[in-house]
């Protein structure tokens, strides 16, 4: 999976410019199913990211693999092999563009939206995430807390666990992005 980075990281680069950049290798990103008969929860610190200051560009990504949690380890099974289907899609990611100006000199809070496309089981979609960008010297902390329909990505739920798994999939990520 580093590998998988770097190589990505490198692309990244390549597209974004050469100017200084901040990234993450354990960011966090957490998801909850809160259906009538049962709640699920699960997450990964394994969240990977790079961020462009001059052009405020961004990628985000995580291997599907990495979440950890659940209520049962068969559900784990169930959610990488029936649902997300980690072997075919392995990851998922978010790259765009930061709308609103941001000046990553100088310390402060931004509330912010990113736009970009949203690529998880293969269905990519086009999304507005709000965000807050917290500056702090040579780090930027990132949060944002939205949700996902599991419909647009072609996510579907058997009739007979449809009260056990929410049709929209609560998703929270923070990460620390340091300058390069």
């Amino acid at each position: 999976m580093r590998t998988l980075f770097i190589v990505f990281a490198s692309v990244l680069v390549t597209c974004l410019g050469y100017g200084q950049k901040f990234t993450t290798n354990s960011g966090t990103i957490k998801f909850i199913s809160k259906a009538q008969l049962e709640l699920i929860q699960a997450s990964s610190n394994k969240l990977q990211g790079i961020l462009d200051p001059a052009t405020h560009q961004f990628a985000f990504l995580i291997d599907m693999k990495s979440f950890q949690g659940f209520n049962t380890g068969l559900q784990r099974q169930h959610f990488n092999e029936n649902y997300i289907e980690s072997e075919k899609f392995p990851l998922a990611k978010f790259s765009g563009k930061v709308i609103e100006q941001v000046d990553y000199t100088q310390n402060g809070v931004s509330e912010v939206r990113a736009k970009g496309e949203l690529d998880i089981h293969g269905q990519k979609q086009v999304r507005i995430i709000k965000s807050k960008i917290t500056v702090n010297g040579n780090q930027i902390f990132i949060e944002a807390q939205f949700l996902i329909p599991l419909s647009d990505h072609n996510i579907t739920i058997p009739k007979i666990v449809n009260q056990k798994i929410a049709t929209e999939i609560e998703v929270g990520v923070s990460a620390t992005l340091l300058r390069e």
